[in-house]
């Protein structure tokens, strides 16, 4: 079984930041949106989602940058309000770290502690490994 069939077992990498007060969820996922890592009690359907979700989120951000940045259009870290809570997005080497938060929480921790986390763990785990096996 690889860590892409099984997301639990790259929790380790994560779980600094599960624990800054106010996490509510955390997750690694590659830029096409394949789930690497969720945090405890986040189940699988919800994780898989999120994931999606933030890949797109990722892809406008590019976008973005292309259009008011450079040519490359990297993005490093985003964050989003929404009722309830926060999203906090970071780029990992060829990989995205994702918060969520509740509404009560120190943004300043969160980015601080997902920047300490994507520093500590380093390209080595948190990029996303190529797909095999895929036929046509």
């Amino acid at each position: 079984m690889s860590y892409v069939d099984d997301p639990d077992r790259r929790a380790w990498m994560i779980a600094e930041v599960s624990a800054v007060p106010g996490v509510r969820h955390v997750i690694v996922f590659s830029s096409d949106g394949l789930l690497l890592a969720k945090s405890e009690g986040l189940d699988r359907d919800t994780a898989d989602r999120l994931s999606a979700n933030c890949s797109g989120l990722q892809s406008l951000g590019r976008a973005l940058g292309r259009e008011f940045g450079d040519e490359h259009g990297a993005v490093h870290q985003q964050m989003a309000e929404f009722n309830g809570g926060f999203l906090f997005m970071r780029s990992a080497c060829g990989a995205h770290l994702a918060a969520v938060t509740g509404p009560v929480v120190d943004p300043k921790q969160v980015a601080r502690q997902m920047q300490a986390q994507v520093l500590k763990i380093g390209a080595t785990h948190l990029s996303s490994p190529p797909r095999q096996g895929l036929s046509r």
